[in-house]
């Protein structure tokens, strides 16, 4: 019975516990319409506390009506239901990333910030085994390795869990249908134009029929086997990575004597540890550019990518940083009229808001600041960033160095001086790209917020 198996999962993997409160991630399709219905008999015997949250691509011309089409779900099981709606299209081109990636990234944004404000544990996503497979082969063909393989997480980051990862999509069809629950069919999802689709229509129903009909169970077998090993050897080569790993004058060096003595596995798990840290994440990354610096000689470089130059000297791997003229500027702004810094071609604006608008705003520190108006010393100094920068981020108990807080974020070093530092008197009030001060933050006897808008 589909639902044991999900008791099963959730069992395994320890996705729930009693008296969760949970945020449905809901399309209104038919994996989570099943999701949603599963969660809805749990429930009741594990005290569940459910929330909708349903994102709006604004890709397709249904969206809207499958918008609706969960509101009226929400309001027939008077479950409380958030509705995010974002251009994704726009994102994409902005971010230069597909649709794919920028529709997940909003998704998740979105679903996490909800989570927050509902004070849910738990994002439930509906992942099936289906998915697991599809995931399988799209990886598979692009290269991928262990961890790729590894395909969908029963859990991601102890809040995303999939507590449908070990149901198949015709499993879940034949649920609904029993019960004569409606969902939604999205358009796209036969568009023989994307790779998911045509594995998921083509691919698997061919191997299903001439080769093996169990593929999708195997497939997902294989996974979990591949996630474990995968596990095992992340954790290992964390462990390495900090020993082979040598901070000194604010630079990061990899040592490659210990680093030899590694099994090859090892060391590309270092590698790819040190290229993270150096460059804030391994997007664009390739299995071949991992391998050119480990077959790096000694006193030689390898341009990894733009802006990432590695040199390896005296036994170290290290960042080579070409020399740039420092960009030096300060401006005085009195909020009213947009700031521009041609320095670093960027452009602000400035607004009052009157606090009973604050509920709908939305937070995101690469493009926006909230902050109290009644403790702010107009005009603002905007400057870029200086040695012995310090202030306290919102949400911190004291005051850190900047250049600290830009390390943990992982900004890029050649980003860094690109990010105007926002002062009122003698403080710091917002750093693009941060968390504004806590000193500065809208609290509840906030009356006027000023929210700084990059253009």
């Amino acid at each position: 019975m589909i639902l044991e198996k999900v008791k099963k999962t959730i069992k395994k993997y320890n996705l729930l516990e009693k008296g969760d409160k949970v945020l449905v991630a809901y399309s209104g399709g038919i994996d989570s319409t099943g999701l949603l219905v599963l969660l809805g008999e749990l429930g009741e015997q594990w005290d569940l506390k459910l929330f909708l949250g349903h994102f709006n691509h604004k890709l397709r011309p249904r969206a809207e009506e499958d918008e609706q089409f969960v509101i009226s779900i929400a309001n027939k099981l008077s479950l409380p239901i958030f509705i995010g709606r974002e251009d994704v299209r726009s994102y994409a081109r902005d971010k230069s990333l597909n649709l794919e990636e920028a529709g997940r990234e909003l998704r998740y944004a979105f679903l996490e910030k909800t989570a927050k404000d509902c004070c849910a544990s738990k994002i439930a996503t509906a992942h099936t085994k289906t998915d697991q497979a599809e995931t399988f082969f799209i990886r598979l063909m692009r290269g991928s390795g262990a961890r790729g393989l590894g395909g969908i997480y029963p859990v991601k980051e102890g809040i995303i869990i999939r507590p449908l990862i070990q149901v198949e999509r015709e499993e879940i069809e034949d649920y609904l249908s029993e019960r004569h629950l409606p969902f939604r069919v999205d358009e796209s999802n036969f568009d023989r134009r994307f790779l998911r689709n045509k594995i998921r229509l083509e691919l698997i129903p061919y191997i299903q029929k001439k080769f093996e009909p169990r593929i999708i169970h195997h497939l997902s077998k294989l996974a979990s086997i591949l996630r474990e090993e995968d596990n095992f050897l992340e954790k290992t080569g964390k462990e390495m990575a900090k020993r082979a790993f040598l901070k000194r004058n604010n630079q990061i060096f990899l040592d490659m004597e210990f680093l030899s003595s590694l099994p090859l596995a090892l060391k590309r798990r270092v590698m790819r540890s040190f290229i993270s840290e150096l460059k804030g994440n391994l997007r664009e990354i390739s299995f071949s550019d991992v391998e050119s610096v480990l077959e790096l000689r000694e006193g030689k470089e390898c341009h990894v990518k733009k802006n990432l130059v590695l040199r390896r000297e005296r036994g170290y791997l290290f960042l080579k940083e070409e020399p740039k003229p420092k960009i030096v500027y300060e401006k005085t702004w009195r909020g009213e009229n947009h700031l521009e810094i041609k320095e670093i071609g960027l452009r602000f604006e400035g607004k009052k808001i009157k606090k009973n608008n604050f509920f709908s705003l939305k937070f995101d520190d690469e493009k926006l600041a909230f902050l109290d108006w009644a403790k702010l010393k107009f005009p603002l100094q905007v400057r870029n960033r200086k040695k012995g920068d310090k202030y306290q981020p919102l949400g911190a108990q004291g005051q850190k160095k900047l250049k600290e807080i830009m390390r943990a974020k992982r900004i890029p070093l050649s980003e860094r001086e690109k990010r105007p530092v926002f002062i009122s008197g003698n403080d710091i009030v917002w750093v693009l790209g941060l968390p504004v001060s806590e000193r500065f933050k809208v609290e509840k006897k906030t009356e006027v917020i000023f929210k700084i808008k990059r253009l």
